[in-house]
C-alpha cells in the first residue's frame, strides 16, 4: 500500500475521532505543530526509524518531547511507531487537513503581496475569492514578495490567480513574443 494511501486511512480515522469528541481544531493545530518538527528536525526522524531503539524508547521520547499532545494523537504517533510508519506524520497532517476544510467548507489560500496585508484587506480578499473557489471561506496566509512590483497573487490549492504586475508584464511579453512570429 503506497504511503499516501495509508496517510489517508490513518488521517481519517483521527478525523473520525476528533469528530466524535469535538476536537477538530486543536488536533489539526497540534498536528500542524508535529508536522513542523518531523520536518525541521531531522534527527528526530532517525531515531523513530532507528531499528535498534526499541518502541518503548521511542514512544517514551515522543512522550517527553510533546507531552501536552491531546491522547487521540499521542496514541496516534504510538501507533505509528508501533508499525513502524512514524514517517507519513507529515503526510497524514496534510490529509487530516483536508478532511478538515472539506467540513468546515473552507480552504487554505496564500496571498502574495508587495507588502503585509491588512486584517481588513485579508477578510475582502477571502471573501472574493471564496466565491471564485465555490466555499465558504478561506483561510489566508500572506507572504511577501517585493519581485511581484504591485498588485497580488492568490493561490488555492493549485490554482493561481495572478494580479500582479509582474504577471500582467510576463503575459504581455508572451503575446507580444508569438504575434511576431
Amino acid at each position: 500500500m503506497s504511503g499516501s494511501a495509508v496517510s489517508k486511512r490513518y488521517a481519517s480515522a483521527l478525523f473520525d475521532i476528533a469528530v466524535e469528541t469535538s476536537q477538530i481544531n486543536e488536533i489539526e493545530e497540534e498536528l500542524t505543530v508535529l508536522k513542523e518538527v518531523f520536518r525541521n528536525e531531522a534527527g528526530l526522524q532517525e531515531v523513530l526509524s532507528h531499528p535498534k531503539i526499541s518502541a518503548a524508547k521511542k514512544k517514551e521520547l515522543i512522550q517527553q518531547s510533546f507531552g501536552a499532545l491531546s491522547e487521540s494523537v499521542l496514541h496516534t504517533i504510538f501507533l505509528l511507531i508501533d508499525r513502524r510508519r512514524s514517517s507519513i506524520v507529515p503526510d497524514l497532517t496534510d490529509e487530516f487537513i483536508k478532511l478538515a476544510n472539506q467540513a468546515r467548507q473552507t480552504e487554505d489560500a496564500v496571498v502574495y503581496s508587495v507588502k503585509p496585508l491588512s486584517e481588513a484587506e485579508m477578510l475582502s480578499l477571502s471573501q472574493v475569492f471564496a466565491k471564485k473557489a465555490g466555499i465558504a471561506s478561506l483561510r489566508i496566509r500572506n507572504e511577501v514578495q517585493t519581485d511581484l512590483i504591485g498588485g497580488i497573487k492568490v493561490r488555492i490549492g493549485n490554482r493561481i490567480y495572478d494580479g500582479s504586475v509582474s504577471g500582467k508584464l510576463e503575459r504581455m511579453e508572451r503575446q507580444l513574443a508569438g504575434g511576431n512570429r
